[in-house]
């Protein structure tokens, strides 16, 4: 895990930082940051419409007595997406717009899913079962029955 954070706090911005430096010297410094804000606007349009359907998706789906998973991991990657476009770098946006658009956010969400069965089935992932409320520190625990 302290890889992962490594490489997401200091390989991933040098490599954004060198990629900007490099567009930025072919198309000019205008029309680089021209751009950035024109994946931020349309990214955070697309995060937007892409969220409503998602909830639409979860009301439809309680509405019928079933739990929304897959249309909360929708959600989960959806708003990842949209914070990752905000960030300036075309690394970053590339992996937002991957997020948002329908098709690639399902080839995600199918590797997401086979990630959580493995961890799973090897026993690294958490799972909580109680049977009554615990107290810790003046808060109540909740119970998670399915």
């Amino acid at each position: 895990m302290l890889t992962y954070l490594i490489l997401l706090f200091t390989i991933l911005p040098a490599i954004e930082l060198a990629v900007l430096i490099h567009v930025g010297a072919y198309i000019g410094l205008g029309n680089t940051i021209s751009l950035i804000i024109l994946t931020g606007i349309v990214g955070a349009s697309l995060a937007r419409y892409q969220g409503f359907t998602v909830m639409r998706n979860i009301q439809n789906s309680l509405n019928q007595g079933n739990m929304p998973t897959d249309a909360m991991l929708d959600g989960l990657m959806i708003f990842t997406g949209g914070i990752v476009l905000l960030t300036p770098g075309f690394i970053t946006d590339a992996i937002g717009f991957f997020l948002l658009i329908p098709l690639t956010r399902a080839l995600i969400k199918h590797w997401v899913k086979i990630k959580i069965q493995h961890m799973m089935s090897d026993g690294r992932a958490i799972n909580i079962h109680s049977s009554s409320a615990r107290r810790h520190n003046d808060f109540e625990d909740a119970d998670f029955h399915e």
